[in-house]
């Protein structure tokens, strides 16, 4: 591990964002050894006006009517340089062609600026670029910065999504074909991703144990969403959309359960739900979107936890970052068998093939649950925390910059 390297991370996910983050969680294992830059997404025009009554909005107006970047400190990660740049151009809309690639250049110079601007003011000599699923911007950075490696995360398949097919998954390849290194964070990923750059390894999404445990060590509050809820409850905890989740079987695990309370704790960033009537039925309860330390409260109350992803291409490539959070709290998990990445899980959890049996799976999880399996949950989380991650990270890196990999 070089301590003297300076990480400049770049990533689609804001630091002041509430929801669980990949690049966030690397940050902080990070930060215990290295300067780290952490580059916001930059807000489009559009994205600034449609957020402008947002308290974060709000501080940071001057510097962007200004088009001034703006370093800013991580409350929680005070020794994180944090960067918001400039506005940016909403683009994705656009057709591809002439006008959208100069628009593109012209986004993506502002990216290249700022960061050059940080290694200026930080007289930065020895650093790594990292580029967290953002290829919109900056995919690798140019040459004459000079980083020692360009490295790209991948962890989604931008192929399956409109918004991200349109034009993320093209420049995602970009990205991909010009960097050192790729890492990617599922085995099907990893397929996908190959041939694109040879140097590509499987980086597996982790959890925060110091967070999730928190859930074992005794009575947290009850969260205000269940108060007042009698019987067991079945929890799901993440992004509500429309494109992982299968919401006729949630209505289905509400319908054959009664007796118990189905609840939902994610943003709700699809109203899918709406169209099975999940908000109307008496037994099921969505309670938004929370911080991720709000989550082990949630989860000490919860009788069984459920990761009911539809089955298709998507999903194939997902490692869900709920899977070693469930499991750090010690909780029972069902789960459709959508991936090959969470079938290595089988050990530990309840892999249903079908709707009819995941909703016959989750009695049987409440049912059998013991100290000894909570104890064998917690063991498989405690191989697959952040800090792992990061050795792991470090290991291909130095050997990269050693020579014993060779760059291709």
């Amino acid at each position: 591990m070089h301590a003297d390297l300076d990480i400049i991370y770049f990533t689609l996910f804001p630091w002041d964002n509430a929801y669980s983050s990949v690049s966030l969680s690397f940050t902080r294992e990070f930060a215990k050894n290295n300067r780290v830059f952490y580059i916001n997404h930059p807000y489009s025009v559009k994205d600034f006006l449609k957020g402008w009554k947002q308290p974060m909005v709000q501080q940071r107006k001057g510097d962007l009517l200004a088009n001034k970047m703006r370093y800013e400190t991580i409350p929680e990660l005070p020794e994180v340089v944090a960067v918001q740049p400039p506005l940016t151009l909403p683009i994705n809309w656009m057709q591809p062609g002439k006008t959208y690639d100069k628009l593109y250049e012209y986004n993506n110079r502002i990216i290249v600026n700022t960061i050059r601007q940080v290694v200026k003011d930080y007289k930065l000599k020895n650093y790594i670029y990292l580029n967290c699923f953002n290829p919109y911007y900056a995919g690798v950075l140019p040459k004459d910065m000079k980083p020692r490696l360009n490295i790209y995360q991948c962890i989604d398949d931008m192929t399956q999504e409109a918004y991200t097919a349109k034009h993320g998954a093209r420049v995602e390849e970009e990205a991909l074909r010009n960097a050192d290194i790729a890492f990617v964070t599922s085995r099907m990923l990893h397929r996908l991703k190959k041939h694109l750059n040879p140097n590509t390894y499987v980086l597996h999404n982790a959890v925060d144990i110091s967070i999730f445990r928190e859930a074992l060590e005794g009575p947290l509050p009850r969260p205000e969403e269940l108060q007042g809820v009698k019987g067991k409850i079945i929890g799901f905890t993440g992004n509500i959309n429309e494109y992982r989740l299968n919401y006729p079987l949630f209505k289905k695990i509400a319908e054959q359960h009664p007796d118990k309370t189905l609840v939902l704790v994610g943003p709700l960033n699809s109203e899918c739900y709406k169209d099975y009537g999940l908000d109307k039925m008496p037994n099921v309860i969505l309670t938004g979107g929370k911080h991720i330390r709000e989550l082990p409260a949630f989860l000490q109350h919860f009788d069984v936890a459920i990761i009911p992803f539809l089955k298709n291409k998507l999903t194939a490539s997902i490692y869900p970052l709920k899977i070693n959070e469930y499991l750090a709290a010690g909780k029972p998990v069902v789960a459709t068998d959508f991936s090959e990445d969470i079938r290595s899980f089988a050990k530990d959890i309840y892999l249903a093939e079908s709707e009819d049996a995941f909703v016959n799976l989750i009695n049987k999880a409440i049912g059998e649950n013991c100290r000894e399996l909570v104890a064998q949950r917690v063991a498989t989380a405690n191989q697959n925390t952040w800090t792992e991650r990061v050795k792991q990270f470090w290991e291909v890196v130095d050997e990269h910059l050693a020579g014993v990999r060779q760059l291709v």
